[in-house]
């Protein structure tokens, strides 16, 4: 799992796009993710099973072909980040969702920082809530972050 989440990182700087939320299970991962700023998402992909593959002593890790959804509405992104979170559970390898460490669970219910950054509320307000440097680039006169600000969780009260 900690191959995986290396390799993701990797793969995310390398092909500049966000991941929203994954979790590595036994026999496949689950990823939301935007379309890559360098090249396209199958390439990414590509690269990505093979830099786990080279790597793990598992044969064969990934399966022949991968399964895409276009995510279109914050509905749909809400109810596929909640799917992939609740996967471990549902299967019955963990009694939560922040019981599995393989996931971008915890990083929305606390902000922290694991091997793969998360494009989430927590990253936004550190930035300000201005998108990622990279992604600037690619929609001029649009900085603000993807992740609205009332949604997720909330700044700790000075109270």
């Amino acid at each position: 799992m900690e191959l995986f989440e290396d390799a993701l990182e990797r793969v995310r700087l390398r092909y500049h796009f966000v991941v929203a939320g994954y979790v590595v299970m036994p026999e496949h991962v689950h990823l939301l993710v935007n379309e890559p700023r360098n090249g396209l998402l199958s390439r990414s992909i590509q690269a990505l099973k093979l830099s786990v593959s080279m790597r793990s002593r598992e044969r064969p890790f990934w399966q022949a072909h991968y399964y895409d959804f276009n995510v279109s509405t914050h509905e749909k992104f809400v109810e596929k980040l909640r799917y992939i979170h609740r996967n471990p559970v549902r299967r019955g390898l963990a009694t939560k969702p922040e019981d599995w460490k393989a996931s971008s669970f915890r990083h929305y219910q606390t902000g922290q920082r694991g091997t793969v950054e998360i494009e989430s509320v927590w990253t936004a307000r550190l930035r300000g809530w201005q998108l990622p440097e990279w992604m600037r680039d690619l929609q001029p006169g649009i900085a603000a972050s993807p992740v609205p600000k009332s949604e997720g969780p909330r700044a700790p009260s000075s109270e």
